[in-house]
């Protein structure tokens, strides 16, 4: 067994099984019925049908695969092109960008998950440029701030290309809210209005061999706390899902050209539990690096993330008071440059 640093080595009950389970049943939608296309008209029995596809994809596994959803292959080819080159780079290089708790954005090699390292590197960007932010976590100070991303010299094609893909997700995220809006009984455009000024933002993971997979993980078990995640992967598998129905680990295998949607935890407030975000985390190879790229659908700073009224009444009380979005999502940025003697802030400290 190679040595490796104990930082990354997860407690015995989170270890990976070495017996993997392939998830089965997996929903896969096609989402070719509400693309923007002169020959496609919108059959209303279609569009019911898939919308009930979404609506029972969010309740029965909090995630699903996307297929035919007109975001441009050439565009994720792009990326991931770009990506290993930046990747590639010597150490010191990639370091020029290097996030810190002022440059939140950019370069990081020493992310922890629940307080165990993972092993990857990252470089995040956000959609916005620059994104208002709360100037800190104190619940009274009003005052506001900018994060600013930091794009390296080379690729020198990297800005260029990160910002194109990231309206193509932007554009897919909204028009998966429509129909989980619709899902859930609301009007289509229910959401738009979050998004505003929204703080989203994308990260590309980069996955290195690793010599003890048994013990170590790629990304530690964890929710995605905003509203929807919107992710590509290359054809390497890793991501795995706890299944709802019983608990167990499952891998889900990459479709080409498919995109995994997560629902976040975000909408499990605003849906009041009706759709509940789910358990995710990352296996590692001993022979192949992996690659993936998620796109974080987050919500304007001002949001006061509750329970929407039209989804709660004296039968269904709301079961979360309001947070502000803003607050908790600085919260949780402090927490990537320190390590926690507590949990970091979640959505149940404020279930009522």
């Amino acid at each position: 067994m190679v040595e490796i640093d104990q930082d990354f080595i997860q407690p015995p009950e989170h270890r990976p099984k070495l017996s993997i389970i392939e998830a089965e049943n997996i929903p896969v939608i096609d989402l070719s019925p509400i693309l923007d296309d002169s020959n496609n008209v919108k059959n209303p029995l279609v569009i019911d049908e898939l919308v009930r596809k979404i609506g029972s994809a969010c309740k029965e596994w909090g995630f699903f695969q996307v297929i035919n959803h007109g975001a441009p292959l050439e565009s994720r080819q792009r990326i991931e092109s770009v990506g290993k080159k930046f990747f590639g780079q010597k150490m010191e290089e990639k370091k020029k960008v290097r996030r810190d708790i002022v440059n939140v954005m950019g370069y990081y090699e020493t992310e922890h998950t629940k307080n165990v390292r993972d092993w990857k590197e990252v470089f995040d960007f956000t959609v916005k440029e620059p994104t208002l932010v709360p100037a800190s976590i104190d619940p009274d100070d009003k005052e506001v701030t900018h994060w600013y991303n930091q794009w390296p010299e080379f690729p020198l094609e990297m800005r260029e290309t990160f910002q194109e893909y990231a309206q193509h997700m932007k554009k897919l995220a909204l028009k998966i809210m429509e129909l989980i809006a619709l899902s859930l009984g609301l009007p289509p455009k229910r959401f738009d209005d979050f998004f505003k000024d929204e703080t989203s933002w994308i990260r590309l993971n980069h996955y290195p061999p690793c010599p003890n997979p048994d013990i170590v993980l790629g990304c530690g078990r964890h929710k995605d706390s905003g509203a929807l995640t919107v992710l590509a992967q290359d054809e390497v598998s890793g991501l795995e899902v706890r299944r709802k129905s019983d608990g167990e680990w499952v891998l889900v295998k990459p479709l080409p050209n498919a995109y995994i949607i997560n629902v976040g935890d975000v909408i499990q407030v605003w849906s009041n539990d009706e759709y509940k975000s789910v358990e995710h985390r990352v296996m590692l190879n001993t022979e192949k690096a992996r690659l993936s790229y998620p796109f974080f659908l987050f919500p304007s700073h001002y949001t006061m993330v509750e329970p929407l009224k039209e989804l709660t009444n004296d039968q269904n009380p709301p079961k979360y008071r309001p947070y502000n979005w803003g607050k908790f999502l600085a919260t949780r940025k402090r927490s990537n440059f320190m390590k926690l003697d507590v949990e970091n802030i979640q959505i149940h400290h404020f279930r009522i």
